[in-house]
């Protein structure tokens, strides 16, 4: 649905009224336990909360949109290296779901073992094709053999459950934790200033709005007349806000026509209003996936 016929100001919160506070929370998550999206989620609801694991992000988004099996998910949307996660986008604009917050998570990556074992007695390095990556600097030091897996947490616990002392992981700090191994070899990663956005989801028909909300994620389609995109960029930087994020995406049928998402970042909510207010006329469609707290004062 169109934000046009929902209510059509952002209102205040009170302090803690997301919807998800203290104890008992269960979200969604791609990936094991151990992954970097259960290490985001710990970092916006604390340790105690439960993950539900899934194999798809279609899987995160079905299980976020069930109330009855989730308070929401958690799923990543881009990387300061790989850039955008674009059906993760798609995936968002075909769902009900709002955005309530954000996590920017260091990737950093750790090699893993059991209890006791040396450099010298590693032959196999196990771990996500990505992480793998993210490390052959590293790697390439050693005669290693290096094996490619589904999940850098799923290969931690594979290495901890066969206890052998010739296989070593690349994986968080989380799944060493979870799985009882040993970092040998810390922060092995290449690119040191490498992020992963994870957005906080939660249904439309329970989403409340977010205190101190600081940062919106909005979808527009323009009527594709010269210059339409250009007005409603205007629009916005007239009202002082400042635009951290411009995606583009074809729209499915149409003749390379194109929807937006844009995120934008603002020091009141009554500037946000005055700012939709005047993309509307300017927009076919103008749709809200959320109004929260910007997540880079997240440390």
């Amino acid at each position: 649905m169109s934000d046009r016929k929902q209510q059509r100001e952002i209102t205040d919160a009170t302090p803690g009224s997301n919807g998800l506070q203290g104890t008992g929370i269960k979200v969604s998550i791609q990936g094991y336990e151990g992954s970097f999206h259960q290490v985001a989620a710990r970092q916006f609801f604390g340790k105690n909360v439960e993950v539900i694991a899934c194999a798809t992000f279609r899987d995160v988004i079905k299980i976020a949109t069930n109330e009855k099996e989730s308070n929401g998910g958690v799923m990543a949307i881009e990387n300061s290296i790989a850039g955008s996660i674009l059906p993760n986008y798609n995936l968002l604009q075909k769902s009900s779901l709002k955005i309530i917050g954000e996590v920017y998570l260091p990737i950093k990556q750790h090699l893993l073992v059991n209890p006791g074992v040396q450099l010298e007695d590693i032959r196999e390095v196990h771990s996500h094709p990505m992480a793998i990556l993210q490390c052959i600097e590293y790697l390439d030091k050693y005669n290693w053999k290096l094996v490619e897996t589904e999940d850098t947490a799923l290969s931690a616990k594979h290495v901890h459950q066969h206890r052998s002392k010739h296989i070593a992981a690349i994986a968080s700090k989380l799944a060493a934790d979870l799985f009882e191994l040993e970092v040998i070899a810390p922060n092995i990663h290449t690119m040191k200033n490498n992020y992963t956005r994870f957005l906080v989801l939660q249904p439309e028909e329970v989403a409340q709005p977010v205190a101190d909300a600081d940062k919106a994620s909005v979808s527009f389609i323009t009527d594709h007349s010269r210059g339409s995109l250009a007005r409603v960029l205007t629009r916005i930087a007239d009202g002082g806000i400042n635009l951290s994020k411009l995606q583009s995406f074809p729209i499915p049928g149409s003749d390379w026509k194109y929807s937006f998402h844009a995120d934008m970042e603002f020091e009141t909510l009554n500037q946000l209003n005055q700012v939709i207010e005047q993309m509307q006329p300017i927009t076919e469609e103008l749709k809200i996936y959320g109004v929260y707290k910007n997540g880079k004062s997240i440390e």
